[in-house]
């Protein structure tokens, strides 16, 4: 079970980048970015739900193994951070390359209340939701961009 909870809190291994593992782990999110935007609101909803609560399960349990809390190889938080950015938004490389600069700023940047979620609530609950949060100011940018730049999407 040790190895399923790493494997997925890692984003199957990605976590395990020498250097800037969240971007790295990131990465993860293209490839199902693509396979996801096809799907009704619906279905997108319901996908993004599982792979929430996954996260939540394990980064938490990752946390428990690593013995901190929010350690650099648990990656799965960017992923669904990720699929938050690009949610509803049909698939190009355009859109999935402006969503990853964009989700990296702002969960970098951790505007609030991403920074309250990563300040205060230590347990996968907290991991995850500043990566949600982030999610969401990437994808109103995302959203503003794409009206304002529609001939780059």
């Amino acid at each position: 079970m040790k190895f399923v909870i790493l494997f997925l809190a890692s984003n199957a291994g990605l976590g395990y980048a020498p250097i800037a593992s969240g971007t790295v782990g990131t990465l993860l999110g293209i490839p199902l970015f693509y396979l996801l935007a096809p799907l009704t609101p619906q279905e997108y909803v319901l996908g993004w739900l599982f792979v929430l609560f996954v996260s939540f399960w394990s980064a938490h349990r990752a946390g428990e193994i690593y013995g901190v809390t929010d350690d650099g190889r648990i990656v799965i938080d960017e992923l669904i951070g990720y699929l938050t950015a690009v949610a509803f938004v049909p698939f190009s490389w355009n859109t999935a390359l402006a969503a990853f600069l964009l989700f990296r700023l702002f969960d970098i940047v951790k505007l609030w209340p991403a920074c309250w979620f990563d300040q205060k609530v230590k347990n996968g609950i907290g991991v995850v939701m500043d990566d949600v949060v982030a999610g969401v100011y990437a994808w109103l940018s995302l959203y503003a961009l794409m009206s304002l730049f529609p001939q780059l999407f």
